[in-house]
């Protein structure tokens, strides 16, 4: 969709949703938050602390590690390009809340190793700090790049290809903390991404699963090297490689380290999306500005809304307009909040961003199938049937019997969705549900649209039985508070919507 569309659909949804004040909290762009580390000259309670410096920064000297970090970041920032400046405000923010929950952890352990790491970090990162503002404007692949959890170095290799070095450390001074050293060989590939596979480390102990390669892609996204780990659940979360503790730290953002301009030729150009990423509004924007496949998606929900809509009649579009702002909310604030991009940074010290990324881009990819797959054209109720919320199939047989398959959720809450087993016939164009009871389940066209249960949530509450409501049932039975109505769209068969790469719900 354009721009004012979107930013008007946007609007609209922040607008209307009861939870629109959690964007304060953890669902605004990060790097549209406060950059400067506060453990030395705030209580936990925000109060600022009288002298400026807490006496544990002073005694270890923290305090003056903190400034020389922010004046790094300070000079680094200025020199970076107006499409990366929120990626590597972002990365900042996120090094503050490690280093932040890190500090609690170090004063009240009162440790002298704990402090030493603590201050090994600091001066570590005050050093990253001063070699990424050589970078900007580094062309090429070749070379280190690094982040606030680590580094990577790229070198391409006799046959053309390249051999990838990560290190990923994410403990901070804590007693909290992963490591992740890998090694993977990529080449290019017709997509503009550089594709391969991980070289394992095998574990040692005797009978133990061996440690599976998995597939890793980078590319260039302007300024940044964006690396994407693409594995399936479990093979991130317990990867058996006794070098790295968790695969999906290796999923993110890196910026150069130093200019040292390789002499490889590869395309530096930056995927926008829609939107303008030097001003991201939500986490989810910066996800999108971040990854290259991300802003095409982007792109290509544009196209197919602007294809799309005058097709359709007024009805169905009004109807899928509304479900289309639905749609914004759901990706822009991310309910449930496993799909925002940044939400295990939030509850925990191991950050990593493959959970967001992979279910962003699977909400994505099942928004495009429906807008590019819509099927104005059918006739009946067979089918799929999507919505913002809600996927019914429906199969109609010869004689006219009726099998509904389906599942509503919540945005708010996705286990508290409703199951949809829905029998019947059709007699004279009309479903007829086999259930013998009153306020069966119904299933009704409009337009475009499909319809259950009328959208009438009195009616969508409960099937009613015979005897003195002896029998009376909820149609929604994992939830009986919320209503099992809905209004769908067609949706062409797609693998996208069948069997998404990520568990989105």
């Amino acid at each position: 969709m354009s721009r004012p569309v979107r930013l008007a659909l946007l609007a609209a949804a922040l607008l209307s949703s009861a939870t629109a004040d959690a964007m304060d909290d953890f669902m605004r762009a990060s790097s549209s938050g406060p950059l400067a580390m506060t453990f030395c000259a705030k209580n936990s309670d925000g109060s600022k602390i009288e002298g400026g410096a807490s006496k544990f920064c002073k005694a270890n000297g923290y305090d003056k590690h903190v400034a020389a970090v922010e004046a790094s970041f300070a000079a680094a920032i200025a020199k970076a390009p107006a499409n990366v400046r929120p990626l590597f405000k972002r990365d900042q923010v996120w090094f503050n809340e490690m280093i932040q929950e890190a500090a609690y952890t170090v004063e009240e352990a009162d440790e002298a190793e704990l402090r030493q790491n603590m201050t090994n970090v600091l001066r570590q990162r005050a050093t990253v700090l001063d070699d990424l503002a050589r970078g900007f404007g580094r062309s090429g692949l070749t070379g280190g790049w690094a982040n606030a959890f680590g580094g990577i170095t790229v070198a391409a290799t006799e046959t053309g290809s390249y051999r990838l070095d990560a290190e990923l450390n994410s403990d901070y001074g804590s007693d909290k903390h992963w490591h992740c050293t890998l090694t993977a060989n990529v080449k290019a590939g017709a997509d503009g991404w550089l594709a391969g596979v991980t070289v394992p480390t095998q574990p040692s102990e005797p009978g133990a699963k061996p440690a599976d390669p998995v597939s890793i892609k980078l590319r260039r996204q302007g300024d940044t090297l964006r690396v994407v780990i693409l594995a399936s659940e479990e093979q991130w979360s317990f990867s058996n490689d006794p070098d790295c503790d968790r695969l999906g730290q290796v999923t993110g953002t890196y910026f150069a380290s130093a200019k040292q301009n390789g002499t490889d030729k590869i395309d530096t150009a930056f995927v926008s999306p829609t939107f303008d990423c030097t001003r991201p509004e939500t986490a989810t924007d910066e996800e999108i500005c971040a990854d290259p496949d991300l802003a095409a998606n982007d792109q290509r929900l544009n196209r197919a809304w602007k294809a799309l809509l005058p097709r359709l009649d007024e009805a169905t579009r009004r109807g899928l307009t509304d479900d289309q702002r639905h749609w914004v909310s759901a990706q822009s604030l991310q309910y449930p909040e496993f799909l925002h991009p940044a939400w295990e940074k939030q509850t925990s010290a191991m950050h990593y961003t493959v959970f967001g990324r992979d279910r962003l881009d699977s909400l994505q990819r099942e928004r495009i199938a429906l807008l590019e797959g819509f099927d104005d054209k059918r006739a009946g109720l067979a089918g799929t049937w999507l919505a913002y919320n809600a996927v019914i199939r429906i199969t109609v047989d010869k004689d006219g019997s009726v099998d509904a398959q389906g599942w509503k959720w919540s945005q708010a809450d996705w286990k508290g969705g409703c199951d949809y087993e829905i029998s019947g016939d059709i007699k004279g164009g009309t479903f007829q549900s086999s259930e013998q009871r009153k306020n069966p389940d119904t299933l009704e066209r409009d337009h475009g649209m499909l319809v259950v249960n009328r959208l009438d949530d009195v009616f969508a509450r409960k099937r009613e039985g015979k005897n003195d409501n002896a029998d009376d049932e909820a149609k929604c039975k994992r939830n009986t508070t919320i209503s099992s109505t809905a209004r769908l769209f067609p949706a062409k068969p797609s693998e996208d919507i069948d069997k998404p790469t990520s568990a989105i719900r």
